[in-house]
């Protein structure tokens, strides 16, 4: 059976760790070298390094502090944040990226997924869609979840891992830093409609959030969280543990 996965998500700004609650009300958490480092060595199965800003501020990713982080872990890093071309891909992972997340840059051009996956391979594209329930349907929003597109989110994540998408992350925008447990009704349509890994992301508040999370959705194959990892409400080894009684394989730390 395959083990899951449990990933702490970075979301940087000006070079600083920040968190908020539904995609807003930022506060500063840490340095982003120092918590990367901290995840790596307490057992994290992958880390997310979000520049949340830089597709609003319609710039690219800053790689200095990405590089850092890089040079300081000895796990699979996803890098995401104003990812608008092929070139913004070469570039990332040549700054130590293992896998390349798209999200605003793939709405304004769906063939970037198919063209960096043609070039880097399936597994290196993740597809990464905020979402959040208008009138009863779920919307994809873009512009680190400023801008609702109109797209039916289920139909968009379709639509990606046809051109190439080797993941995709489900960032619920409903229950982002709410921490009352993870949003089961737009993961279970996800995992009905794609057959590739999915990563539940917003909401996690505790270690049973994630127990029910696998539990109940064993098709989801990793669950990624920031504040409750970054504040120190849940250690990973203890996350780990708890999910091993409750018979769900994960690696170990």
């Amino acid at each position: 059976m395959i083990t899951k996965r449990i990933i702490p998500c970075l979301d940087v700004r000006n070079g600083r760790v920040v968190k908020g609650v539904n995609f807003e009300g930022l506060s500063d958490v840490s340095s982003p070298v120092e918590l990367g480092r901290l995840y790596s060595d307490s057992g994290a199965d992958e880390l997310v390094f979000y520049d949340i800003t830089a597709s609003y501020e319609d710039r690219r990713l800053f790689t200095d502090i990405l590089t850092e982080v890089a040079r300081t872990i000895f796990i699979p890093l996803t890098v995401g944040g104003g990812i608008a071309s092929v070139d913004d891909f070469d570039r990332v992972l040549k700054c130590g990226a293992d896998k390349v997340s798209v999200n605003s840059g793939a709405l304004r051009d769906p063939q970037l997924i198919y063209e960096a996956a043609k070039r880097y391979g399936d597994q290196c594209v993740v597809l990464s869609a905020d979402v959040k329930r208008v009138d009863g349907s779920f919307h994809v929003f873009a512009k680190g979840g400023r801008v609702d597109t109109g797209l039916e989110a289920i139909e968009w994540i379709k639509k990606g891992v046809s051109l190439g998408a080797g993941e995709v992350v489900v960032n619920s925008i409903d229950t982002d830093g709410v921490k009352r447990g993870f949003d089961l009704e737009m993961l279970a349509a996800v995992c009905d409609a794609v057959s590739v890994p999915v990563i539940a992301s917003g909401g996690a508040g505790c270690i049973e959030d994630f127990v029910t999370l696998f539990e109940t959705l064993p098709k989801v194959d990793a669950g990624l969280a920031a504040s409750i990892f970054h504040f120190g409400e849940v250690s990973i080894p203890a996350l780990k543990a708890e999910l091993k009684k409750h018979n769900i394989p994960v690696r170990e730390v």
